[in-house]
C-alpha cells in the first residue's frame, strides 16, 4: 500500500490529524529532543508514523527517511524502540547540515491522545487583527498556516469569511476599539479597518492600554505616510506625545516589498511579525 505523506501549513491540524489516527491504529511518535548546531528543524518537532500514514515532519530529507523506516519496523514488530538516539547531520548520513539531533522514539495509541494534546499542542503568537477587507483577508490566510492565534475583528458582521482556519476566532465588535481593552496580553496588533475613523480609535486605544501595562509588543497601522501624518496630529491632539507615537509601527512589513496586492502585503506583513516574535 502506498505511503501517503499528509502536508498541512497548520500546526493544529498536525495534532488533530493524529489523535484521529490514533483513534483506529497505533503509531510511533518520533520527536526531536535536543539539537546543536545546524539542523533542519528545533527541539520540539515530532513527526507521527502510522503503517500507511505520517503526520507532522521532523524536517525531511534523509534524517526523517530514516526515522520513518526505524519506526515502520517498530509498528510491524521488526525492531524495538530504541533508546535517545543522537544523529550527526553529516555526509555518512546523506545530510550535511552539520548538526546533532537527538531523537525520541514513543509507541502511541488511543490512551495516548488527551496526554498528546496538552505536550504536542504548540505554542502560538496571539495576534489581533482589526479590518475584514481584503489585505485583512490576506493576513488571515497566511498567518493561519504559521504560528499565530487570531482574533479578527471588525464592527461589521457579515464579513468574516467562512469557514474560519481553527486557530482564528471572529469578533463583531461595536465600536470596533472597544475589543483593545480585553485583548491577551503579549498580542500584536494589525490596524486596517474599512474606515480611517475606526482606525485612529483602535490606535488610540492601544496606545492608551499601553501607558498603563505596555503588553503590545507589536501596533501596526496600515496606510500611506500622507494617513500617518494626519494621524500623529490627532493623535498629538488627544494628548499623545512622541514616546506613544513611538510605539506605532507605519508601514507595515518588511521593506523592499512595494506591491499593494493583498496577498504580497500579507506575506511581508507575516514575514515583519515572524521577525518580531522571535
Amino acid at each position: 500500500m502506498e505511503f501517503n505523506i499528509l502536508k498541512y501549513g497548520d500546526f493544529l491540524n498536525y495534532l488533530t490529524q493524529l489523535t484521529n489516527y490514533l483513534a483506529h491504529e497505533k503509531a510511533v511518535l518520533v520527536k526531536v529532543v535536543r539539537t546543536s548546531g545546524s539542523v533542519p528543524r528545533d527541539s520540539g518537532s515530532w513527526m507521527a508514523v502510522f503503517p500507511h500514514v505520517l503526520v507532522g515532519t521532523i524536517g525531511g530529507g534523509h534524517l526523517e527517511f530514516q526515522a520513518v523506516a526505524l519506526a515502520k519496523d517498530i509498528l510491524a514488530a521488526r525492531a524495538a524502540l530504541p533508546g535517545l538516539q543522537t544523529v550527526p547531520l553529516g555526509p555518512a548520513l546523506g545530510q550535511c547540515c552539520g548538526g546533532v539531533v537527538a531523537l525520541e522514539y514513543r509507541l502511541l495509541s488511543h490512551a495516548d491522545t488527551e496526554s498528546l494534546r496538552q505536550e504536542l499542542r504548540p505554542t502560538l503568537q496571539p495576534v489581533a487583527l482589526f479590518g475584514g477587507g481584503h489585505v485583512g483577508c490576506a493576513l488571515v490566510n497566511v498567518l493561519s498556516s504559521l504560528p499565530f492565534e487570531m482574533r479578527w475583528i471588525d464592527s461589521r458582521d457579515e464579513v468574516f469569511a467562512q469557514p474560519l482556519p481553527e486557530q482564528v476566532v471572529a469578533e463583531h465588535s461595536d465600536p470596533v476599539h472597544a475589543a483593545v481593552a480585553d485583548l491577551v496580553p503579549g498580542s500584536m496588533v494589525l490596524i486596517m479597518s474599512f474606515s480611517h475613523a475606526e482606525d485612529l480609535d483602535i490606535l488610540a486605544a492601544c496606545l492608551t492600554r499601553l501607558r498603563v501595562s505596555a503588553d503590545l509588543p507589536y501596533v501596526g497601522l496600515i496606510g500611506s505616510a500622507s494617513k500617518w501624518a494626519r494621524f500623529r496630529h490627532r493623535l498629538e491632539e488627544r494628548g499623545f506625545g512622541a514616546e506613544d507615537l513611538a510605539r506605532v509601527t507605519t508601514p507595515i512589513g518588511i521593506a523592499g516589498i512595494d506591491s499593494k496586492l493583498p496577498e504580497v502585503i500579507a506575506v511581508s506583513v507575516a514575514a515583519q511579525l515572524l521577525q518580531i516574535s522571535r
